[in-house]
Order: C-alpha cells, then sequence, then structure tokens
C-alpha cells in the first residue's frame, strides 16, 4: 500500500509539475533519503535517545528522529479537545467532538451532561444538516475520504444510527438545506462535470431533481422560503462581489434578486414569514450590514445602524419571532438579538467574552445554542434561555489537564507599514522573563483574518518553548472593511509581504522580543506568505514553517481542482493571460530559491484539493538542491491540513521540534 501511494503521488506530481525530476535522480535521491533516516535512528539509538514512532501514513523527509520526551511535553496540548454546535434534537443538543482520532456527533441531553457518542465513521465528519422543527430523527451527514474534500452526503438515523449513502461516491456535495416540510433537501454537486457547482433537491426516497444547472459560477442554496416552493441561490464571484437569486423550483426559472446591478458582497440571506429577505452585506457601505428586502415595496431597509464592524452571520428562529446576529468587532464577537416583527432588542445576560462560532436556534425558538470560544479555553456550547433570560454552560471541554492560569491572552496593538498604514496584529508574549524570541503567525485566505481563538500550538509555543506569538492582520485580511479587503488584489499582492517587513521593523523596536529570532509560521495562503518572507527577508528569519503553501501560482492555478480555478483566477490573476502569467511568476518563491536561507520545514496532505501537493514538493526538491535545511511531514491519507489525531500529534512534535532547534535555540 505504501509503494502504490507513493507511485501515486510521484505520477501526480510529474502530470502537473513544470520542473520534472529524471526517474534515475529521483531514485538517487529516494535512496539518499532512505540512508539519512536509518542513519538517523541508528544515532538516535547510540545516543540513547527514544524517538517518536512515525505514524503509518506520514512520510517523513529529511525530519531527523523526534525525542520522545517532547511529545510526552506536548501529549497533554494534543488531548485538548473543543465541542461545537451541530444543532437541536428536541430538548437535546447534537454536538460535534472528537473522543479518539476524529471529531464524531454526539448527543447530550442536559446541562453538562454525558456526551453520548453517535456516529463512529472512519474518517472525520464533515457536516451535518438537521431540520429546524418535527421530529428531527433524519438528519444528513457529509464527510470525505483521506481530506479529498470530496464530500459525499449520508442520510442518518439519530434513532437506530443506521445510515444510507445519497450520494454517487465520487463528486463534491456541500451546503445541504432542509425544506420546510422536512421531506426534501437541496445542495449543491459537481457531479455533473466535476467542474460546475450545480444545485440539486432530493426527497427521503432517492428521488433527485437538478433544479439549477449551471456555467459558471460559484453557486450555493441558501434556503428554502416558508412554502417550501423556493429556493433563495447565491452566486459568488469573489470575495467582494456576490448576487443572490430566488429559483422556482418547479419550472426552474432564477430570478434576480440582490447583487446584480452593483457590485457588493453578500455573505447570507434568508426568508422570512413573508416572503421578505434578510440578508447580510456591504452595499453602500464599508462593512457588511443587515439589511431586510421588503417583499410589498422592494426597498431595502439597514437594520444594523451604526455599527461600524462586520455582521458576520445571522439566524432566524423556527417561528420568525426572533432573529440573531452576531458582529466582528476587531475579532471579538458581539450577540444580539431582535424581537420580530418590531426588531426591538432583546436584553440578554453578558456571554463570555470571546469568538461566537456559531448560534442555533432550539425547535420552540426560545433558546439558543451559542458555541463560544475563548483565547484562553476552547470552543463550548452555551444555551441562552430567552424566556427566562438567563445563559447556562452545556459543556466543558478538556484541555489535557493543563492549568487554564498558565494560559496567555492576547494584547492588541497596530504598527506603522511602508506607506503608512496601520495594521492590527494581536500579540501573545509569555509570562516568563525576556526578550523572548517571536514566532509570527500568517493567516491564510487570503480573505480571512486572525481572530483569537484558543490554540494549543500557540499557547504550548508560549509556555514550552517561551516563544512569543504575533498574528496580524496584514492587508488584503476581512473584518477591517472592503477598502483594506481589496488592498493586496492583483500586482498589488507583494504589498501584503511588505507588511511583515514592517512588523519586522517593528519587533527590532521592542526590548521584550529578540530580533535575532524570528520565525514565520503559516498554512495554505499563509504558507505562500513564509516562502515570499523567506525571499525578501531571509536573513532576518531564523526559521520558517510552511503547511500546505502556495509556492508557484501558476502552477497552483494549472493544478487546483478544476472546481477551485476560476474563483482562484478572481482572487490572483488569471494565468492563461500572458501579461498576467509573467507577473505570477515574477512573485511566485519557487523563481527566488536562489534568495532562500532559512531552515523551512513543510507539511503537506497527498489528497489536498486546494493546493496539490506539487506545491511543496517542487519547492522542497529546489531547496534541497541548494542545501537549505528543510524538512517534509507528506501526510498520505490527509487533505489540506491534519484532520486525523495521529498524523496531527507528529505533525505537532515535528514543528516543535523544529522551532526548538531554529528558533528557541534550546537544543
Amino acid at each position: 500500500m505504501a509503494e502504490d501511494m507513493f507511485c501515486v503521488n510521484v505520477a501526480h506530481r510529474d502530470q502537473l509539475c513544470t520542473s520534472m525530476i529524471p526517474l534515475d535522480r529521483l531514485f538517487l535521491k529516494l535512496c539518499l533519503a532512505l540512508c539519512v533516516v536509518m542513519s538517523g535512528a541508528a544515532s538516535a539509538a547510540s545516543a540513547g535517545i527514544e524517538a517518536v514512532a512515525i505514524p503509518p501514513n506520514i512520510v517523513a523527509r529529511n525530519v531527523p528522529p523526534l525525542a520522545q520526551s517532547l511529545a510526552d511535553r506536548l501529549a497533554q496540548y494534543a488531548n485538548a479537545r473543543s465541542a461545537s454546535i451541530a444543532g437541536w434534537q428536541g430538548d437535546a443538543m447534537l454536538i460535534i467532538t472528537r473522543f479518539g482520532q476524529s471529531n464524531q456527533l454526539h448527543r447530550v441531553a442536559q446541562p453538562m451532561g454525558y456526551r453520548e457518542q453517535l456516529t463512529f465513521l472512519p474518517e472525520p465528519l464533515g457536516g451535518v444538516a438537521i431540520p429546524k422543527r418535527g421530529a428531527q430523527d433524519k438528519i444528513v451527514l457529509n464527510w470525505d475520504v483521506g481530506g479529498s474534500e470530496f464530500d459525499q452526503l449520508f442520510l442518518f438515523d439519530v434513532n437506530d444510527g443506521s445510515s444510507r449513502m445519497v450520494s454517487d461516491g465520487k463528486s463534491l456535495y456541500a451546503e445541504v438545506k432542509w425544506s420546510p416540510d422536512e421531506t426534501r433537501f437541496a445542495y449543491v454537486t459537481t457531479e455533473r462535470n466535476g467542474r460546475n457547482w450545480d444545485i440539486h433537491v432530493q426527497d427521503l426516497h432517492g428521488n433527485v431533481q437538478r433544479v439549477l444547472e449551471t456555467q459558471e459560477g460559484y453557486w450555493l442554496p441558501l434556503g428554502w422560503s416558508p412554502d417550501g416552493k423556493r429556493l433563495l441561490v447565491r452566486n459568488r464571484v469573489s470575495v467582494n462581489e456576490s448576487s443572490v437569486h430566488e429559483l422556482d423550483i418547479d419550472t426552474k426559472s432564477l430570478t434576480a434578486l440582490l447583487g446584480a446591478d452593483e457590485p457588493m458582497s453578500i455573505e447570507q440571506a434568508a426568508y422570512d414569514e413573508r416572503g421578505g429577505i434578510y440578508f447580510n452585506s456591504d452595499a453602500d457601505s464599508e462593512f457588511l450590514r443587515l439589511n431586510y428586502l421588503n417583499p410589498d415595496s422592494g426597498v431595502v431597509e439597514v437594520i444594523s445602524k451604526g455599527v461600524d464592524w462586520d455582521v458576520a452571520g445571522f439566524a432566524l428562529s423556527p417561528d420568525f419571532s426572533r432573529l440573531v446576529y452576531v458582529t466582528n468587532e476587531n475579532g471579538s464577537s458581539r450577540l444580539t438579538v431582535l424581537r420580530l416583527p418590531s426588531r426591538k432588542h432583546v436584553r440578554v445576560p453578558a456571554l463570555p467574552t470571546g469568538v461566537v462560532a456559531n448560534a442555533v436556534f432550539s425547535p420552540d425558538s426560545d433558546r439558543l445554542a451559542i458555541a463560544i470560544n475563548k483565547p484562553t479555553a476552547p470552543t463550548d456550547i452555551y444555551n441562552l434561555d430567552l424566556k427566562k433570560g438567563r445563559i447556562e454552560r452545556w459543556t466543558q471541554s478538556e484541555v489535557g489537564g493543563l492549568n487554564h492560569d498558565s494560559f496567555v491572552e492576547p494584547q492588541t496593538i497596530s504598527f506603522e507599514s511602508f506607506d503608512g498604514r496601520d495594521i492590527p496584529a494581536f500579540v501573545y508574549t509569555p509570562k516568563t522573563p525576556g526578550p523572548h524570541a517571536v514566532a509570527i503567525l500568517i493567516h491564510g485566505g487570503p480573505e480571512a483574518q486572525y481572530r483569537p481563538f484558543f490554540s494549543t500550538t500557540v499557547q504550548s509555543l508560549l509556555n514550552e518553548l517561551n516563544v512569543a506569538v504575533i498574528a496580524p492582520n496584514v492587508r488584503g485580511s476581512r473584518g477591517y472593511g472592503k477598502s483594506y479587503l481589496k488592498l493586496d488584489d492583483g500586482r498589488l499582492r507583494e504589498d501584503s509581504v511588505k507588511d511583515i517587513g514592517a512588523l519586522l521593523d517593528w519587533i527590532d523596536a521592542q526590548d521584550a522580543f529578540d530580533s535575532a529570532r524570528v520565525g514565520v509560521v503559516g498554512g495554505s495562503y499563509g504558507g505562500y506568505m513564509v516562502l515570499a518572507c523567506m525571499v525578501h527577508y531571509g536573513e532576518r528569519l531564523a526559521a520558517a514553517i510552511d503547511t500546505v503553501g502556495i509556492s508557484n501560482f501558476v502552477t497552483f492555478l494549472e493544478n487546483t481542482q478544476s472546481y477551485r480555478q476560476d474563483i482562484r483566477r478572481v482572487e490572483y490573476g488569471d494565468e492563461r493571460d500572458p501579461a498576467m502569467r509573467a507577473f505570477l511568476e515574477s512573485i511566485s518563491p519557487l523563481n527566488h530559491v536562489d534568495k532562500m536561507v532559512t531552515p523551512l520545514l513543510i507539511a503537506q496532505g497527498a489528497n489536498d484539493p486546494r493546493v496539490p501537493v506539487s506545491e511543496s514538493e517542487q519547492i522542497y526538491q529546489a531547496l534541497l538542491d541548494r542545501d537549505v535545511p528543510t524538512w517534509y511531514v507528506l501526510a498520505k491519507d490527509e487533505g489540506h491540513g491534519f484532520a486525523k489525531k495521529v498524523n496531527r500529534d507528529y505533525d505537532r512534535v515535528a514543528k516543535l521540534a523544529f522551532l526548538q532547534k531554529y528558533l528557541a535555540g534550546q537544543e
């Protein structure tokens, strides 16, 4: 099996990469790598070091033996877990949490009650779609195999645990939405040709109707009309441009409602009982605002007036008597509940300060399950009783026995960049005396945002390596207005890299930090940023970690899954245009390896559909040829990141060992 998997990866790379390795040279390098591993193991044994066992689906290239003592130190961090809300089943909550290797569905019947495991899947549970009302004993689950993101749908009986696949076993399926009478569900799929996003409706007997066939764009169902005759659907062109349409199920006719005449970002939309539409958009605003499209007059009303932050999400109660929305205020969340139709504010008790990950109304509309994550505690579920006006905690996630008092909260700062613009960032400083080494944590996206979620990685760096962590939201990040979001588009791409250069200057001026020991860490687009920082600021960096990162924009755009290509071209540029292709090649780190000197660790899933494995393979090989110290952790059964605990545990130890050696100086 290992040989078969390796052959698949080599063939994949030879087909996709612009520079291929001759087979005889490849064989020689494999032999040399094997010798390095064998000699490393022998060295560890002769030195009396107990080494960590490499998991069966991990290929560790150029990674020295990892000390079991370090793994033991990190075991508590690895055993921390969290709980996310999937929905309700009557008075019980259905949550997703991990006991064992991967996330599974559990039922909690009362506050702080026993977590009854309902699914025992071979892969991590990807998502759950639960009817808002009714019996709620039939739900739809989705998961993929090996991180491929080709999620399949399963109709699952909560009462007896039986399930039936209701998809084709090979295409992508997502965004399941139940009809109001709970006899059908809509979803998006690439089933027809593997590229276009079509919307299907399926009943409980397996009868499928294709209600929308698309030729371009990224289409998703958003929700049903109260009478079950229409669907709201969204076409997302880019992070800055979406449109919402009404789809008639019987006639399959499509009527444009929002965003057809002027570009705007629309994240959510939902019908009320009158056929009006609540939606959040940045129309005529820097930020996403909550709006209402009146079905009688066609007039759009702004509901969240005077709030200069994004309305990150909202939900209507099943009986349409209440609405909850959450604003993202510089990374933290504020929750607001309105009574409908008056839209008067409902007084609610104070919630724990943190990030609201999700909020779901109970079937009777009187309670609200809220998932809250704090910088010093993993996500847990709270029940807000709207009738009684009280909040009650329902879960308490474990942190592996670690002392909560040891966890560090971040400080919010800003620093001035090359053009005078202020760049926001979160700074975590160890409680020990400095000056401290620094790990700069760069988010992906690129249109994502670092928010102060609880992170065992961050806390282990602080407490085990005495390394400070700084997480900037460079230009192009969401959460700070649409103008800020556009500042790295197209040919402005490297301006965000310059923001990291300005952060290095800021670190130089701080007595608390050691500017000679600074590293960069990032994943996905953040991985590109890490590699770009190695090109531009390599002499100022002691270490770098790239997880599933882009090394060449042209090969990335050519080789990412076909259903993703067009939407990524809008963000990065179209590589099929000769002028843009030349620009993308000019900023791609792979074409500047001669400037790279920083030790690097690469982590990659072999089945990644977003950033294909070839991106990591080619930068690893290029740096190996230049004798730049490079460790490579490849997981054969993972995709865009590591989801299985056994793989995550090894990856965690490898990264901490790497930073211990090259950044913290604790060898």
